[in-house]
């Protein structure tokens, strides 16, 4: 028996790493076709990914020609590595970021490089002894001053790049030169590799193929507005639905109310630094328009806030307490008459910047103002939803019959919880307190007491007489502030068209024809093109 038990173990431990031998073969022949789908499936999303890394290569292999061919390195030497430097750190995805950063660096470089070359003619005159101590008290200050002036707001959003470069090359010639006499010959080979890395990021970025910051910039206010006018139309349509929620649509990836709106919010960053690069761009555009990119940054600004209003009317299709379906019914035309007058509105605000032009004087029509006449008739027509249950009444609530119906219509594992679906007076929390004095403690199981915590919550909650249709009021209330907020984001497109000389609207253009259904936001997230810069120089 003893020696059964011992080589059954051993078996044990040798089936055992025989699956992960081959759970880790499996998984070594499926690598190479998941490696390659998702290499097609990053170039499909935008394929100006594979046109900058070929030009990344490219400038790669024309810079280290100055290694490569016998001529060229015989006349720069070894300092033609600060040339490969260059290209690897400045040359970016958009021609702003690397103007940006190209402009920095060699600037950055030549007042180094000028004044280093200064600090070293001022000190070669001197005794050993006192130009040692010239030359560490010239770091001391210049490092301390520029490392000061990088918290200035403004030096650190446009020039910290440049003050980093700064710094490096300053420190770099000035320490150098207390041991090599020809500091001369060091700063102006550095300064001419420098400039040859900056010209052939600058030529790749400006003339082959370029992509502008701006037009990015353009493109994600875009989508940013469709992708709001096609979360709040589903929003509203999905809180009228007749059907449940599936367990899927809960998650937030899955969401495409939540793909909607996630963009918007999360845009700020990436706005400013769109902002900010093609603030650096040359007027490129037909008509040598400067690029209004601060007002792109104002209107990103109003449309963050129209999507804090699209987050709320979303948490209203998750909240614990819901409004019975047959009372909303009540309300279902004209919230989904609005919600769709405020996303045409918005498709059409999207399709005029996408297009240059004004947008139709027609956006706000007579539609809007009749859907909003038609929610307010519909809310005064049952004001009694709105009230709490009358004790001195002794008819019966219309709202507890609508519920009524609605519970017999609803499974049992629907999530929301109408408040006519509890007790709603402080008899329920006594009643509960005689049957937990006639329990006994000792024989409740864990399960029970858990449960115990959200069953108190209610019974408290519900001992109040709310009325239920509190829920739908809050969800009416957000649903008009969207339509208030809607003219903040029209007046700040309007702003737009006037500074960029957006043409004239023309009623030939094209309308915008809203469908119920809603195809999927493939484009509602701007792709993250910038990638960070780790490089050390």
């Amino acid at each position: 028996m003893g020696v059964a038990g011992e080589n059954h173990v051993p078996n044990t431990k040798i089936e055992t790493t025989n699956k992960h031998i081959d759970v880790f073969v499996e998984k070594m022949k499926r690598f190479p076709g998941l490696l390659w789908r998702n290499i097609c499936k990053v170039g499909k999303e935008d394929p100006r990914r594979l046109i900058h890394s070929l030009k990344v290569g490219l400038s790669l292999t024309l810079v280290s020609l100055l290694y490569l061919m016998e001529p060229l390195f015989e006349n720069i030497g070894q300092s033609a590595i600060w040339a490969v430097m260059t290209v690897v750190v400045v040359l970016e995805f958009t021609a702003g970021a690397t103007l940006c950063k190209g402009l920095n660096r060699g600037f950055g470089t030549l007042l180094a490089g000028s004044l280093a070359f200064l600090i070293g003619y001022l000190a070669q005159e001197s005794g050993r002894v006192f130009r040692a101590v010239f030359i560490g008290a010239a770091v001391f200050i210049i490092g301390t001053a520029a490392t000061y002036i990088r918290f200035f707001p403004y030096i650190k959003k446009n020039y910290d790049y440049g003050v980093v470069i700064f710094l490096l090359t300053f420190n770099l010639i000035t320490v150098s030169s207390y041991r090599v006499h020809n500091v001369l010959k060091i700063a102006h080979d550095r300064f001419y590799t420098i400039a040859i890395g900056c010209g052939i990021c600058l030529l790749m970025s400006l003339i082959v193929f370029p992509n502008w910051s701006g037009e990015d910039l353009h493109n994600s206010t875009v989508s940013k507005l469709e992708g709001l006018a096609k979360s709040i139309e589903v929003c509203v349509n999905e809180y009228f639905s007749n059907e449940e929620r599936s367990c899927n649509t809960n998650k937030s990836s899955e969401d495409p109310i939540y793909k909607g709106y996630k963009a918007v919010l999360d845009s700020k960053s990436t706005d400013e630094t769109l902002a900010l690069h093609a603030s650096w761009e040359p007027r490129h555009s037909k008509h040598c328009y400067r690029f209004p990119w601060q007002q792109y940054v104002k209107l990103g600004g109003v449309l963050r806030h129209f999507g804090y209003t699209v987050v709320a009317l979303h948490g209203c299709l998750q909240t614990e307490i819901q409004t019975p379906r047959l009372v909303r019914s009540l309300f279902r035309d004209p919230c989904i008459l609005v919600a769709g007058e405020v996303s045409k509105a918005l498709m059409e605000l999207a399709d005029s910047i996408r297009n240059r032009r004004q947008f139709s004087p027609q956006i706000l029509s007579d539609h809007l103002h009749e859907a909003l006449q038609d929610l307010d008739a519909a809310l005064k027509s049952q004001p009694r939803l709105f009230l709490g249950p009358n004790n001195n009444d002794n008819t019966s609530n219309m709202l507890a019959l609508a519920a009524a119906a609605t519970a017999r219509q609803k499974p049992k594992q629907d999530r929301g919880i109408s408040i006519s679906s509890v007790k709603t007076d402080t008899s329920a929390l006594l009643e509960w307190k005689s049957k937990r004095n006639n329990t006994n403690v000792e024989q409740a199981n864990e399960s029970e007491r858990k449960a115990l915590r959200p069953t108190l919550s209610k019974i408290a909650m519900t001992s109040l007489e709310f009325s239920e249709a509190l829920p739908f009021a809050a969800f009416a209330s957000l649903l008009l502030e969207s339509v208030a907020r809607l003219d903040l984001v029209i007046e700040e497109v309007e702003e737009l068209g006037r500074i960029a000389n957006f043409r004239e609207f023309n009623a030939d253009d094209d309308q915008i024809i809203l469908t119920t259904e809603i195809p999927e936001m493939k484009n509602a997230v701007p792709l993250q093109n910038h990638l960070p810069s780790h490089a050390a120089d």
